[in-house]
C-alpha cells in the first residue's frame, strides 16, 4: 500500500483542493444539464486534478493503476478506472463527485490517526 504523507493532507490543503473541485464541478454539471456534449473536457480536468492531489499526497511520480493507495476510499481504484474509461458519461461525473467527497472525509480520518 502506498501511504499518504499526513503533512500533505492538512485541513487547509484539502479545503483548497476541494474548493477548486467545486468550481469545476459546477462547470461539469452545467455542461451535462445543457446536454451539449461539452462535459468531457471538464471531466478530464477533474480527473487530472484528483490524480494530482493523490500523487502529491502519496509522494509518487505517477498514478499506478495496480497500486493500492491509502488515500483512496473503498473501491477507489476501480471507480477511478471506470471514470477514466467513460469521462463523457453522467454516471462518471457522479462517481467522480462522490470520490472527491469520500476522499475529503478520508483525509480527515487519516489526519486524526496517530
Amino acid at each position: 500500500m502506498i501511504a499518504v504523507n499526513k503533512q500533505l493532507i492538512s485541513q487547509q490543503a484539502v479545503d483548497e483542493w476541494y474548493v477548486n473541485w467545486n468550481a469545476l464541478r459546477e462547470q461539469i454539471h452545467a455542461a451535462h444539464e445543457a446536454r451539449n456534449g461539452q462535459a468531457e473536457p471538464f471531466m478530464h480536468q477533474g480527473i487530472e486534478h484528483f490524480l494530482q492531489f493523490l500523487m502529491i499526497a502519496s509522494e509518487v511520480e505517477g498514478y499506478d493503476t495496480q497500486a493500492s493507495y491509502e488515500l483512496l476510499p473503498l473501491n477507489g481504484g476501480e471507480r477511478l478506472a471506470f471514470i477514466r474509461a467513460n469521462p463523457a458519461q453522467y454516471a462518471s461525473y457522479r462517481q467522480l463527485d462522490e470520490l472527491y467527497k469520500e476522499t475529503k472525509k478520508r483525509c480527515a480520518r487519516l489526519r486524526l490517526q496517530i
